[in-house]
C-alpha cells in the first residue's frame, strides 16, 4: 500500500511485507462521529477570534485562587505530575489534557463554542503573533504577582499544592512513586533541581519565554525539523505501534514512541522517540524556552514539565494533536487500524490517568487512556493543516493498493561520531528514515547537551554545517529534565530521522550509496557523541 506525495516527488510505502500478513486481521477502527466543534489554524479569521477567547480564559485561571484546580499554575502541575514523554502513552495523554483544557476555557469564560487553535509551525516557523498580547506571554506583568521570583511562587503556590497532595488516594500515590515522588517535597525538589539550572522546571517571568514580539522565528534548524519532509516522513508509520516480530524495524514502522510497563515509569535502557515526537515536538519546546539559542540556563517554561504555564504549550500540542489526527483518517482511508494491536490493546486502553481536572472543577481520578483515544470524546475535528494531502481521495485507493516492499535495513560502521552506510538498489518509491542511537545527556549537562545534529555526507575537514547545507539532515533533542531515571529513559535513545532519495542517492554509482552520517553536539557545544548504532531503513 503507497500514498502519492506529488509535494515531495516521491510515493512512501504505507505498508510492507513485514506489516502486511498482519494488516487483515486488525480490527478497523469505528466510524468517526460528527464533530459539534473544528478547531482552526491560528492564522485563521476564525482562528483569531478563538484566540481572543484564549487570553480572556487564561487570564480568568490566573486569578482563581491557588486552591482551586482550574488556576492557572495549578493546571500546569497536573503536567509535571503526570505527562509522559517518550512513551507510546504521549499523544494519547495529551489528547486528554488539552482536550479537558478546552472545556475548561468554554466555563471559565462562558463562551461555550470556544476550540483552542493550533499552530501548524510548518506553515509558521514562528510564534504566532497575538501569542505576545497580553497574558498569553508569561513574561507579561500579569504573571508578577506569582512568578516574579522564586520566593513569590513558592509562597503563593507550596502550601496549596501540598495540600492537595495530601488528598491524594493510594493509587495516585502509586503513580507518583513510579515517578521518584514519594511525598510533595520531592516533586516540589524535582521541580527545582537545585544541582542543575538547565534542569529548573520553575521560571521567573523575566526568563519565562525566550522568544519576543521582535524575534519570534524560530531557528533555521529547528525550522528544518517542521519542513514538510519531516511531518510527512513522520506521518509514514504503518502501525500505532508495531508488532514484537518486526522488532528489527519496530521503531520505523511505529506511530509512537516506545512502549512502556505504564505511562509513569522510564524506558529500561534503551528507548526510542517516534519521528514526530523527538524532532518537531522536542525542539520546539527546548528552543521558546531558550536551549538551543544564544541563551544560557535557567531556561523559560518551555523546556521543562512546568511548560503548561506558558500558553503556547496548547497550540503546539494543538497541532500535535492534529497530527495524530490526520494519521489516524490516514490510516482508516487505507483501509489499515490506528488502534494499537489486538495483543496490545487491552493494555494500552486500561492505562489510568489520575490527575486530570475536569471543566466542573473536580479532579478525575479514574480515567483511562481508552476515554481519550478518539476525538469524538471531546466532539471536535480540525480545519485542514500540513499532512492533509496524505488523505487519499478515493479514486486513489486503488493505485494505493499495489504489492508492498519487503523493508529492508541497511546497518553502518560506528566510528566515534559517525557511521558509514551502504545502501544497494533503494527501491524507486521506499521512504528511507535513519536511526541514530545516542548517549542520553549526563544530569546537569549544558542545555546544548540535549540536541544533536545529524550530519550527511560532510566534505573532508568539515566537522559542521548549518540548517541550510544540503548535508544538514535533522536536530534530535531531548526534551524535560535529564539524568537516569527520567521519563525518557537511562543510557540511550534512537531517533528517526526521515532522508530523501535524492539525498541518499546523490552520489550513488551503479545503484550503490555509500552514506557518512555524522552526529555533532548542537550549537558547538560539547563534545561530538559516542554513537551507538546507526542504520538505514527503506520501507
Amino acid at each position: 500500500m503507497r500514498f502519492i506525495d506529488n509535494r515531495l516527488g516521491r510515493r512512501p510505502f504505507l505498508a510492507s511485507a513485514a506489516t502486511a500478513a498482519g494488516v487483515a486481521a486488525l480490527r478497523p477502527a469505528p466510524a468517526r462521529a460528527a464533530a459539534k466543534y473544528t478547531r482552526y489554524n491560528v492564522t485563521s479569521a476564525e482562528g483569531q477570534k478563538m484566540l481572543g477567547i484564549y487570553r480572556a480564559g487564561v487570564e480568568a485561571m490566573l486569578n482563581k485562587p491557588p486552591e482551586h484546580p482550574h488556576n492557572w499554575f495549578r493546571n500546569a502541575f497536573v503536567h509535571l505530575m503526570d505527562c509522559p514523554h517518550g512513551n507510546w502513552w504521549f499523544f494519547n495523554w495529551h489528547r486528554g489534557y488539552i482536550g479537558l483544557l478546552e472545556q475548561t476555557i468554554r466555563t471559565v469564560t462562558k463562551e461555550p463554542n470556544f476550540t483552542l487553535p493550533f499552530w501548524d509551525w510548518t506553515e509558521l516557523p514562528r510564534i504566532p503573533g497575538g501569542m505576545f498580547d497580553g497574558v498569553l506571554d508569561p513574561t507579561n506583568a500579569t504573571y508578577l504577582p506569582f512568578t516574579k521570583d522564586l520566593d513569590t511562587f513558592t509562597r503563593f503556590i507550596k502550601k496549596p499544592m501540598n495540600a492537595y497532595w495530601d488528598t491524594l488516594t493510594p493509587a495516585q500515590r502509586k503513580q507518583q512513586a513510579d515517578r521518584g515522588n514519594k511525598t510533595f517535597e520531592d516533586v516540589w525538589t524535582g521541580m527545582l533541581s537545585p544541582s542543575s539550572p538547565g534542569d529548573q522546571a520553575f521560571a521567573a517571568t523575566d526568563r519565562a519565554r525566550y522568544l519576543t514580539r521582535q524575534n519570534p522565528a524560530l531557528s533555521p534548524d529547528v525550522a528544518a525539523d517542521c519542513t514538510p519532509e519531516v511531518v510527512l516522513g513522520g506521518l509514514g508509520a504503518t502501525y500505532f505501534y508495531a508488532p514484537d516480530s518486526t522488532k528489527k524495524y519496530q521503531p520505523v514502522l511505529s506511530f509512537n514512541s516506545i512502549r512502556t510497563p505504564n505511562h509513569n515509569t522510564a524506558p529500561g535502557s534503551t528507548t526510542w522517540f517516534s519521528t514526530l515526537e523527538g524532532l518537531p515536538h522536542n525542539n520546539i519546546h527546548n528552543f521558546i524556552g531558550g536551549v538551543g539559542g544564544p541563551w544560557t540556563a535557567p531556561y523559560g517554561n518551555m523546556t521543562n514539565n512546568l511548560s503548561p504555564v506558558d500558553p503556547v504549550f496548547f497550540l503546539h500540542h494543538g497541532n500535535m494533536d492534529r497530527l495524530w489526527d490526520v494519521w489516524s483518517r490516514k490510516q482508516r482511508a487505507y483501509g489499515m487500524s490506528d488502534r494499537p494491536l489486538p495483543a496490545d490493546e487491552r493494555n494500552f486502553m486500561t492505562e489510568a490517568f489520575r490527575f486530570f481536572v475536569g471543566p466542573d472543577g473536580k479532579y478525575i481520578t479514574d480515567a483511562k487512556a481508552a476515554d481519550y483515544f478518539s476525538t469524538d470524546v471531546f466532539g471536535y475535528d480540525y480545519a485542514k493543516g500540513t499532512g492533509e494531502e496524505l488523505i487519499p481521495k478515493a479514486g486513489l485507493l486503488m493505485a494505493a493498493r499495489a504489492k508492498p516492499t519487503q523493508p529492508t535495513m541497511a546497518d553502518g560502521v560506528v566510528r566515534g561520531n559517525t557511521a558509514t552506510v551502504t545502501l544497494r538498489q533503494v527501491p524507486a518509491q521506499a521512504q528511507l528514515v535513519v536511526s541514530v542511537t545516542v548517549p542520553r545527556p549526563a544530569q546537569g549537562s549544558t542545555g546544548d547537551g540535549r540536541s544533536f545534529d545529524v550530519l550527511l555526507n560532510l566534505p573532508p575537514g568539515v566537522e559542521r554545517v548549518a540548517a541550510n547545507s544540503p548535508n544538514y539532515l535533522a536536530k534530535v533533542a531531548f526534551f524535560g529534565k535529564h539524568g537516569a531515571g527520567h521519563m525518557h529513559g537511562k543510557d540511550e535513545a534512537t531517533f528517526l530521522v526521515p532522508l530523501s532519495r535524492a539525498k541518499a542517492l546523490a552520489n550513488a554509482v551503479g545503484g550503490v550509496a555509500k552514506l557518512t552520517i555524522s552526529v555533532v553536539a548542537s550549537q558547538g557545544s560539547g563534545p561530538a557523541p559516542a554513537l551507538t548504532a546507526v542504520s538505514v531503513t527503506a520501507f
